[in-house]
């Protein structure tokens, strides 16, 4: 594996910190700037709807920029906003910031994956994905962890300012080992045509599919990890001294997950997404049945984070193959379908607490996307079997002969 994409993996982990730091640094931020707990939480959803916007339009105003120039731009912007963040005493400022920061985050996931995946030989996207993705896992298991720790200890300005320094030895590693090249877009000097003819190629009902499953596993995903705190204490009965422990344990399972599922996704997909997606569903109602246990509940984070990852980041590799003939775009899509289930699951969870069902019920909500997920795959391709078969999209379509979960 190249170095250069392990590199990646180390902006992608600042990042990765960025995006999740917030939920231990909200009250400090709210105190110091005189805004409310609720205001201070659109922090969060400022981020989330900057990465899914920010995917598709920051790839596609980069398409005719050299890789490296458009990674440097992106990661330098990121620096600065956090720069920006870290002094400003007006919460409005600080919202902008955010926004801005999640717009240059999405555009270096998306031509990082490009890059990424480009940089290596043509059945190995699924392993070069892995590292990306293995950067916001570790940012779950250590950047956030520490994030809470700088903000308890240096207060919330530490950890913006902790983001940017850990991102400048990206900057300078990016200069030199990722290669200068631009991508192949279709003519010299046809910024448009080759956007248009990219979005074309991201028409394939296969690629759309995989998009919608992809988006209800990490909804599942993130619906359960969003209330993890309340559901450890005030279901599984452990003390809030633990809640840093059993956030990390997720990281960890996400790290394997991500690991496993980046060794099988180039060959053996199939073998994580079926077998992994009846597990994980499984999984899910069987930590709704046994959340009142500490045991089960040690048990089932780490197992719940390391089959969501696996499944997770296989349906990612597969977004990738699909979209062969649109590779800046096809990372920006796949960026853009995981942060809308990111978004659209801790929404649904919150919905049900609210409706008085608990704190167990994002459980129940996580397994009711994963099933919505079984459900699509399968009407696709019964839908798919009942047309005439079509020559298939790209060198790399043999890899996924079913849009199976």
């Amino acid at each position: 594996m190249p170095f250069a994409i392990y590199i990646l993996g180390l902006a992608v982990f600042a990042q990765g910190t960025s995006e999740f730091m917030l939920s231990g640094l909200i009250p400090d931020i709210a105190a110091e700037l005189n805004v409310s707990i609720s205001a201070t939480g659109t922090l969060t959803s400022a981020f989330a709807a900057g990465m899914i916007v920010g995917a598709p339009l920051m790839a596609v105003l980069s398409l005719r920029w050299p890789r490296r120039r458009a990674l440097l731009a992106f990661l330098v912007a990121f620096m600065l906003v956090h720069a920006i963040g870290a002094i400003t005493a007006s919460f409005s400022v600080l919202l902008v910031t955010r926004v801005l920061g999640a717009l240059a985050n999405a555009g270096f996931l998306a031509v990082g994956l490009a890059t990424a995946t480009g940089m290596v030989e043509p059945d190995a996207k699924g392993r070069a994905t892995s590292v990306l993705l293995g950067g916001i896992t570790l940012a779950c298991v250590a950047g956030v962890p520490a994030g809470a720790v700088l903000g308890q200890t240096l207060g919330w300005r530490s950890a913006f300012w902790a983001v940017a320094l850990v991102s400048l030895p990206a900057v300078f590693a990016v200069l030199r080992a990722v290669p200068d090249t631009v991508p192949a877009t279709g003519g010299p000097d046809e910024a448009r045509p080759g956007a248009r003819r990219q979005l074309r190629a991201l028409r394939s009902p296969r690629l759309l599919v995989v998009l919608l499953l992809a988006a209800l596993v990490n909804a599942a995903t993130f619906c359960t990890f969003t209330y993890l705190t309340p559901l450890i204490t005030h279901v599984s009965g452990f003390s809030e001294h633990w809640v840093p422990a059993m956030l990390a344990l997720f990281g960890l399972g996400s790290f394997a997950g991500v690991t496993v599922g980046g060794r099988l996704s180039d060959t053996r997909p199939m073998r994580v997404l079926i077998p992994g997606g009846i597990a994980l569903l499984a999984g899910w109602v069987l930590f709704t049945a046994t959340a009142g246990s500490p045991v089960a509940a040690l048990l089932l984070v780490f197992l719940q984070g390391a089959l969501s990852f696996a499944v997770g980041s296989t349906l990612i590799t597969q977004v990738l193959y699909a979209a062969t003939r649109a590779p800046s775009l096809g990372g920006s899509f796949a960026t853009a379908a995981l942060n809308v289930g990111a978004a659209a699951g801790p929404a649904l969870g919150g919905v049900t607490i609210a409706a008085g069902f608990g704190y167990r019920s994002p459980l129940w909500v996580s397994a009711l996307l994963v099933a919505a997920a079984f459900i699509t795959a399968g009407l696709a391709h019964a839908v798919r079997r009942m047309r005439t078969p079509a020559r298939e999209d790209g060198p790399a379509s043999h890899v996924m002969q079913r849009p199976h979960m």
